[in-house]
């Protein structure tokens, strides 16, 4: 699966709030929905909008709605990709490790 650099970019800017992070970790057990999170994280429903849309424009969270409410769960495979970013940079590592110990550890 190919990612586009925008992606990579948004799903690493969604993670740079300690809000957001909040509301991944308390997604990490169930799917909530947004009244839930609200009140777990004594936030207001507008303000915790703007980062639960953040975590949905960067494919972190899926939402699904139920009546009147919107239920947000994990999407697993977007975290995979940002995983799989990461991982070259650590392979960047062990290359460049090695180098530096063939030319005289």
């Amino acid at each position: 699966m190919q990612t586009s650099q925008t992606n990579i970019v948004a799903g690493f800017h969604a993670l740079s709030d300690p809000l957001r992070l909040k509301v991944l970790q308390l997604l990490q057990t169930q799917e909530l929905c947004v009244c839930d999170l609200c009140e777990v994280l004594n936030v207001t429903q507008s303000k915790l909008s703007f980062h639960l849309k953040t975590l949905k424009e960067a494919g972190l969270v899926n939402s699904r709605q139920q009546g009147r409410w919107i239920y947000y769960s994990l999407n697993p495979p977007q975290f995979a990709v940002l995983q799989q970013y990461l991982a070259e940079y650590s392979r960047l590592n062990q290359i460049l490790s090695a180098r530096s110990c063939d030319s005289g550890c």
